[in-house]
């Protein structure tokens, strides 16, 4: 079930949500370190996420879940947010060059439609990055952020989900190490828990990001062709003389008149030798 957009919002302007944004945004980066030319769309509550690439990306917008609600972004400028339902975008097919998706995989209750979606309107060379809560992380456990809500996932997990749902992951990076507690202390220390954290507790992160490229099938040249059956002809009975009587419909399609059939062949033979035995 998808969180409010009011606590989603409240929590993003506090200090450990400023902090989480931060972190996130740098490893979303690493993905995406140039989106000139192309279209960005945010699906969930991503726009705390879509700020660095305003002025970047040709194209961008965002669109949250009806279940969630909706909120301007961004403030004091024209509003690019739209209020949909994720299984029904109301964007054309293949009109998307990136998908930046976050709190939306974990809190959805239409996981396959949503997908579905998101592959319609991807283009064919575009990527997904999927933002979802770890299952191992601290963030998971604690329901103070919005990554303690709906359900965690492992990386086994996301990628089997995105395989299931024809994405092919490519890369995975994770963030968010550092406790989700709202000490001064410890935010202050947040680069270096950051830093710490990637190279030591890979496994323990707050959050596990995936991109996925879109699955595209194709006829295989080199696979055998389908083998069709040639048309035969199956011999149809039909009534014969009888060899003794000559009479052309004695022998009806009658329950044994196979059998009688052939014995009654086997009588026109013998009476036929017999015949060209009397000939003088």
């Amino acid at each position: 079930m998808h969180q409010d957009v009011v606590d989603l919002r409240a929590f993003y302007q506090t200090d450990l949500g400023q902090v989480a944004q931060r972190m996130i945004r740098r490893r979303i980066r690493r993905f995406w370190p140039d989106l000139k030319g192309l279209s960005l769309l945010g699906l969930g509550f991503a726009s705390p996420y879509l700020r660095p690439f305003k002025n970047e990306a040709e194209r961008i917008f965002a669109i949250m879940p009806a279940g969630q609600g909706v909120t301007a972004w961004p403030l004091n400028e024209p509003n690019i947010v739209a209020l949909a339902e994720e299984s029904d975008l109301p964007l054309p097919d293949m009109s998307v060059d990136r998908v930046l998706l976050v709190h939306g995989l974990e809190q959805t209750e239409h996981l396959r439609q949503l997908m579905r979606e998101i592959w319609r309107v991807l283009a064919g060379g575009g990527r997904l990055l999927a933002v979802v809560p770890n299952r191992r992380g601290l963030w998971a456990r604690i329901e103070n952020t919005p990554f303690g809500h709906g359900r965690p996932f492992s990386s086994g997990q996301l990628s089997r989900t995105l395989r299931e749902n024809l994405f092919v992951p490519e890369r995975e990076d994770r963030a968010l190490y550092m406790p989700p507690l709202r000490s001064r202390f410890l935010l202050a220390a947040s680069p270096a828990w950051e830093e710490v954290g990637w190279r030591w507790l890979h496994r323990f992160s707050g959050v596990i990001m995936v991109e996925a490229s879109k699955q595209l099938y194709q006829l295989s040249r080199t696979a055998d062709p389908v083998r069709r059956r040639k048309p035969f002809l199956v011999p149809i009975g039909r009534p014969i003389a009888h060899p003794l009587t000559g009479d052309p419909g004695a022998l009806a399609a009658t329950p044994g008149s196979a059998a009688r059939e052939r014995s009654c062949v086997a009588a026109g033979a013998l009476r036929r030798d017999a015949e060209s035995a009397q000939t003088p």
